[in-house]
């Protein structure tokens, strides 16, 4: 075995027992996991299988922090008191409107076409520039579809639905489908389609957040600098982005476009209100705004104090993430070394460590007991190149965010990912939802993940069955 793969292994936590080799390369691998696999994030680990497993707090959670947790918890949930402050557009009335459960909320994709969804709101971030990449005047990069009373909503979202069949190689079928999108309702000048970019997002899973935060950077950027597996079309790299002045490693988003978790951004952009690190209103400089339709609503007064918004950082932070489930299964064990064989852990690294002293809030206030902890999130943290056309479209949405391309994206932690169901009650993937389970979600995978995904289409039906157990078992 060459050596650069003998020490990725090591890096993991895994045992290589056999192997045999190619002049390209390892062509097959029997990895045997070590115990302790089903402690996915260490002394976070919980034991909640129910609809309530990715809002459980941490059993080191304790005393005023404990106190503290509790205001996060209502203030993501709810936003703030009686949404003073909300808006004057928004695009969700609190992290918890888009965020169920700190889950994903059901895509309007699929909820309601016309983009409004079962919720009264869109449940997503739809960004819109022209063709050029400039933003246009009368709007920021999101389109916020909500407003409060004596306000107009920026616009409204169409969406339009594909689909295509396909066959495995063994017979059985499947499909794939993907989205378009209109933009009716513009509060200002419409917007001609033919200088309109758009791309959608649906919310991440809030799970294991604190763990991100407290990752060991230095152990990302080794994984960057040995994850080049040319026989298999694969190489991640880190994204860097700068932030409060700071250039530094990105990690978190669906490109890991952010250093943090963009508390004060979410409740800046998406809900509208102002904060010390965003004192602006959204709509500032907007045509209603200076036409004074709105004049009486922006005040000088912060709407979200920094304590506030830290709650509800040390909130995320301070879950627990699950438990894996069903590790002795034996269709859970045979799905998992069809992971291996698939080579899905070249990209959702099974095996990464935080740093000592855990991770810091935003505001400063320290979490240690994040620290110095063996986690297991089934992800590089990396960007990889997803973007090869499938029916005449891909994974690549043309819209760069820091160093990542429209075809690069952030490999997605797969702890919690089989409990998606349970808590938010739908089996939508992918950064805009098109996928409707995990067999079309590893069908969509293009550029550095075509090769897993061949290898698990060109696998018989048990096989496949089995991996996808194996997911659901995470």
């Amino acid at each position: 075995m060459r050596q650069k793969a003998h020490d990725y292994f090591f890096l993991l936590g895994l045992t290589v027992v056999s192997a045999s080799c190619s002049k390209e390369g390892i062509t097959e691998e029997f990895v045997e996991v070590r115990d302790g696999y089903a402690l996915s994030a260490g002394t976070s680990t919980i034991y909640s299988s129910s609809a309530f497993a990715y809002e459980t707090e941490s059993d080191w959670l304790s005393g005023d922090n404990k106190t503290r947790w509790n205001r996060g918890n209502t203030l993501y949930d709810d936003g703030p008191t009686d949404n003073k402050g909300l808006g004057p557009v928004y695009a969700g009335y609190s992290c918890g409107s888009c965020h169920n459960r700190t889950g994903r909320t059901i895509p309007s994709a699929w909820s309601d076409a016309e983009g409004s969804g079962k919720y009264g709101f869109s449940s997503m971030l739809v960004y819109v520039s022209r063709k050029n990449g400039k933003f246009f005047q009368d709007y920021g990069r999101v389109i916020h579809d909500q407003s409060i009373y004596g306000v107009e909503a920026e616009g409204k979202v169409k969406i339009n639905r594909h689909t295509k069949e396909f066959k495995f190689p063994d017979g059985e079928k499947y499909e794939l489908c993907w989205f378009t999108y209109n933009i009716t309702d513009w509060y200002a000048d419409s917007i001609a389609p033919e200088d309109l970019f758009c791309t959608v997002r649906i919310p991440l899973r809030h799970v294991g957040m604190g763990q991100m935060m407290a990752l060991d950077p230095h152990e990302i950027e080794a994984l960057a600098a040995k994850s080049n597996y040319p026989e298999y079309g694969i190489s991640g790299r880190c994204n860097y982005i700068t932030e409060r002045g700071i250039r530094q490693l990105g990690l978190s988003g669906n490109k890991a476009q952010h250093a943090d978790l963009t508390v004060e951004l979410g409740f800046s952009s998406d809900m509208g209100y102002t904060n010390s690190r965003y004192p602006e209103e959204i709509c500032r400089g907007q045509r209603q705004v200076a036409q004074g339709s709105m004049m009486g609503l922006l005040y000088d007064k912060l709407e979200a104090s920094t304590s506030e918004m830290e709650d509800v950082d040390l909130y995320m932070q301070a879950n627990g993430v699950p438990a894996r489930r069903d590790v002795d299964n034996p269709t859970v064990k045979h799905g998992e070394q069809m992971f291996y064989k698939a080579k899905c852990h070249l990209c959702h690294v099974t095996t990464l460590h935080t740093r000592t002293g855990g991770s810091v809030l935003l505001n400063g206030t320290r979490l240690p007991w994040l620290g110095g902890q063996t986690i297991h999130p089934y992800s590089d943290y990396l960007l990889h190149d997803m973007g090869s056309e499938i029916c005449g479209v891909g994974l690549n949405d043309n819209y760069q965010s820091g160093l990542a391309m429209g075809n690069e994206w952030r490999t997605t932690p797969l702890w919690g990912v089989g409990l998606q169901k349970v808590v938010n009650g739908h089996t939508y993937f992918l950064h805009d939802g098109r996928a409707r389970n995990f067999v079309e979600a590893i069908m969509w995978h293009g550029g550095e993940g075509e090769a897993s995904k061949n290898i698990f289409a060109k696998m018989g039906k048990e096989d496949r069955d089995a991996l996808i157990r194996f997911l659901q078992s995470l």
